[in-house]
C-alpha cells in the first residue's frame, strides 16, 4: 500500500507547504467556464482528509482528457499555488502533478478520509456526501465564471510580497485570467519585438509584443499606440519587471507560440516597475526538442530547441517579393543526439549573430519545415539565446567540450551546395567503396587530401564581364568578343578558372574538378591575375602551380554518375576548400582511435 503524505491536506488547506505531497486522487469533474478554457476541479486525499478544493491549471488540461488522472491513482504534488475566495476559503491550483502509480494498479479508497473543515473535523464516513460537497462545488464553479480574487502564491498573504508604490500581491501568471483586474506580476522579458506599424481606412497606428516569464509560465503582452511611446524604451530582455493592470482575452494562437490560453494587452492604466531582486524568476521556459527526434515532427511545427552552433556561413541579402532586402545567415546545431540541423536566422539577428566561438544556442519558438529533409527557422516571433544560465546548456557544453566537439553529426537537413558545414567524412577509398554519386541524387563528402597533380592546359577562359554571366566569350577577331548568351559584344572580357586537380590520401586518389573560388583557394592567386602571367610571363606562371602542389586541404567535394557518349563515370566536382584545423582534426583522429579500440 503506498504511503500517503499524512497530515498534507491540513496543511494545503491553511495555506502551509504541500509541495512533493504523496495524495490520492478522490474525485475529478469538469466545470463549464463559458467561453473560457474548460477547467477541472479535483477531490484530494491524504489517508486522513479529504479536500474538494482544488483546481487543475488548464496546461494540466490533457492530464485529466487523456485520463491519466483518474479516481484513485496515486500523484506527488510536484507544484502548485493557492487562491483565496471571497468567504477567505482556499483553492488548490495544481501547477505541477505526477502520476506515481495509475488508478488500475491501486484497490480503492486508502485509509477512512474525512472532508477536512477548517476549525472542526466531521464524523468518519466511507466516501463524502454529495449534498455536503455542493455548496463549495458551486461556490467555486460561480468563483471560475467571475474569476478568482488575486491574492494567489505559494506562501500565506501576509508573507507575499507587494509592488512598488502599489497595494496589490505579487501573483503568478498561471492564475492570470479575464474575470478580475486587481493582480501584479513579477517576470522576466524573454523577447521583444521591434515596433511594427499599420494604415488602413480607419486609421494609423502602431504596436510592439513581448513575451514575459515566471517560474509558473509564460505570456505574451500586447501594447499599441501610446503604450509604444511610454513601455517600448523602457522594457529591456532579460530583465526583471512588476506588471499590472494589463486585461486580459483568449489568446490567438494563429500568432503565438506561448504557452498560455491567454493573452494581454497594455492599457493607459497599466503599469510596468523594473526589479532588481531577479535571481529566482527563470531566464526562459522551453520544451526543449532532441534534434534527432525532429525527423518525427510534423511540418510547420513550432519547436523549442536547444545546441552547439558547430558551424556558421557568412550573411548574405535577399530581395523579398515585397521588395524589400532582408539578411541571412545559415547556422549548423548540433546536440547529443550526435544530430545536425541547419537554422536560418533572419534580419538584425542574422547580421549580430557571431558563432566563431561555437557558442550553446537556445532558440525559442522556431519553425519546423521539411525543406532539404528537415531545417528550422528562426522568425521574429523567435527567442535566441546565446549560453543561457540553464542546467540544459551546461550539460551540453560540457558533452561537446569532453567527446562532441570530435563528432562529425549526421544532419538532418539535406546539404546542398557548399553549404551544410564539414559532414560526412570519408576517406578516397570511401567514396569507391561505399559507390557514392551512383543513386538518384547526388553525394556530398568532406575529405583531408593533399594536390599531387594541377593539370594547368586550358584552365582558364575567357568569360563574359557581365556580373551574372560566366559564360565563355567567342573572339570576334575584330577587338569584339560576344557572349551568346547575353546576344551581345563587349570589348573586354574576365578570366574564369576551371582546374582539373589530382588529389590523394593515404588510401587512394581522385581527379576533381575545381571551380572558380576553390580553384583561386588551392592557387593562391586570382583568375585576373593569373590570367595577366599566362600572357605576360609564362615561368611566373608555372611557377604558381608548382608551389601549389603537394599542399593539404579539407575539401567538401560532390559527386555524381553522368554519362557521355554512352559511357558512364563518376564526375566529382569541389565546393569548397579549407585550410586544416589540426587542432580539430587531431581530436577527431584521437576519438575514432579510442572508438576502434573499445
Amino acid at each position: 500500500m503506498a504511503n500517503l503524505s499524512e497530515g498534507a491536506i491540513e496543511a494545503l488547506s491553511n495555506g502551509n507547504g504541500g509541495n512533493d505531497a504523496v495524495l490520492q486522487l478522490v474525485n475529478i469533474r469538469k466545470i463549464d467556464s463559458g467561453s473560457g478554457p474548460t477547467r477541472f476541479r479535483v477531490m484530494m486525499s491524504d489517508g486522513l482528509h479529504t479536500l474538494s478544493s482544488f483546481m487543475l491549471s488548464t496546461q494540466l488540461n490533457f492530464m485529466a482528457e487523456e485520463n491519466l488522472l483518474a479516481p484513485n491513482c496515486i500523484c506527488i504534488l510536484k507544484k502548485h499555488v493557492t487562491n483565496i475566495l471571497k468567504d477567505k476559503r482556499r483553492v488548490v491550483i495544481i501547477l505541477e502533478i505526477e502520476v506515481i502509480k495509475p488508478a488500475k494498479d491501486v484497490a480503492g479508497r486508502i485509509g477512512d478520509p474525512t472532508p477536512f473543515a477548517e476549525g472542526q473535523i466531521k464524523g468518519p464516513q466511507s466516501a463524502p456526501n454529495p449534498e455536503t460537497r455542493q455548496p463549495l462545488q458551486q461556490q467555486v464553479k460561480n468563483e471560475v465564471h467571475k474569476g478568482f480574487n488575486r491574492d494567489f502564491g505559494k506562501k500565506p498573504p501576509s508573507a507575499m510580497p507587494s509592488t512598488p508604490g502599489g497595494s496589490s500581491k505579487v501573483v503568478p501568471i498561471a492564475s492570470l485570467n479575464p474575470y478580475q483586474s486587481k493582480w501584479t506580476i513579477r517576470a522576466r522579458v524573454t523577447n521583444k519585438s521591434s515596433i511594427r506599424t499599420w494604415s488602413n481606412s480607419r486609421g494609423d497606428g502602431k504596436l510592439f509584443s513581448m513575451e514575459i516569464v515566471d517560474e509558473s509560465g509564460e505570456i505574451r503582452v500586447t501594447g499599441f499606440n501610446q503604450e509604444v511611446d511610454k513601455f517600448f524604451s523602457l522594457v529591456e530582455v532579460g530583465k526583471v519587471y512588476y506588471v499590472s493592470k494589463g486585461s486580459l482575452k483568449i489568446a490567438n494562437k494563429q500568432y503565438t507560440s506561448v504557452k498560455n490560453d491567454y493573452e494581454m494587452t497594455l492599457s493607459g492604466e497599466s503599469t510596468i516597475i523594473p526589479c532588481e531582486d531577479s535571481s529566482d524568476v527563470p531566464v526562459m521556459q522551453c520544451d526543449f526538442v532532441s534534434i534527432g527526434d525532429l525527423e518525427n515532427r510534423e511540418k510547420d511545427s513550432i519547436i523549442d530547441v536547444i545546441g552547439v552552433c558547430k558551424s556558421v556561413d557568412e550573411v548574405t541579402r535577399l530581395t523579398t517579393k515585397s521588395n524589400k532586402e532582408v539578411s541571412k545567415r545559415t547556422l549548423n546545431l548540433m546536440d547529443m543526439s550526435g544530430k545536425l540541423v541547419t537554422v536560418t536566422l533572419w534580419g538584425e539577428e542574422a547580421e549580430k549573430f557571431d558563432g566563431s566561438a561555437q557558442p550553446i544556442l537556445a532558440i525559442k519558438g522556431a519553425k519546423l519545415s521539411d525543406y532539404g529533409g528537415r531545417s528550422l527557422s528562426a522568425s521574429f516571433s523567435s527567442t535566441l539565446i546565446i549560453n543561457p544560465d540553464i542546467p540544459e546548456a551546461y550539460k551540453l557544453r560540457g558533452w561537446y567540450d569532453k567527446e562532441g566537439h570530435a563528432l562529425d553529426g549526421q544532419s538532418v537537413t539535406e546539404v546542398k551546395g557548399s553549404g551544410g558545414g564539414l559532414t560526412n567524412w570519408k576517406t578516397l577509398s570511401d567514396v569507391k567503396t561505399e559507390h557514392l554519386g551512383h543513386g538518384d541524387k547526388a553525394d556530398y563528402y568532406t575529405c583531408i587530401a593533399t594536390i599531387v597533380y594541377l593539370r594547368k592546359e586550358n584552365c582558364l577562359y575567357q568569360a563574359c564581364p557581365s556580373q551574372d554571366c560566366n559564360k565563355k566569350v567567342v573572339d570576334q577577331q575584330n577587338g569584339m568578343f560576344r557572349c551568346e548568351k547575353c546576344d551581345k559584344e563587349f570589348p573586354n572580357f574576365k578570366y574564369r578558372l576551371i582546374l582539373s586537380a589530382n588529389i590523394a590520401d593515404y588510401a587512394d586518389n581522385q581527379w576533381v574538378t575545381c571551380f572558380q573560388e576553390s580553384a583561386e583557394a588551392i592557387l593562391g592567386q586570382n583568375a585576373a591575375y593569373l590570367g595577366q602571367l599566362k600572357d605576360s610571363n609564362e615561368a611566373a606562371f608555372d611557377e604558381v602551380f608548382q608551389q601549389a602542389n603537394f599542399n593539404t586541404f579539407v575539401f567538401r567535394s560532390r559527386v555524381k554518375l553522368e554519362t557521355y557518349n554512352d559511357e558512364s563515370r563518376i564526375k566529382a566536382t569541389v565546393m569548397d576548400v579549407k585550410p586544416v584545423d589540426h587542432k580539430d582534426y587531431s581530436k577527431r583522429l584521437i576519438l575514432n582511435i579510442r572508438k576502434l579500440a573499445a
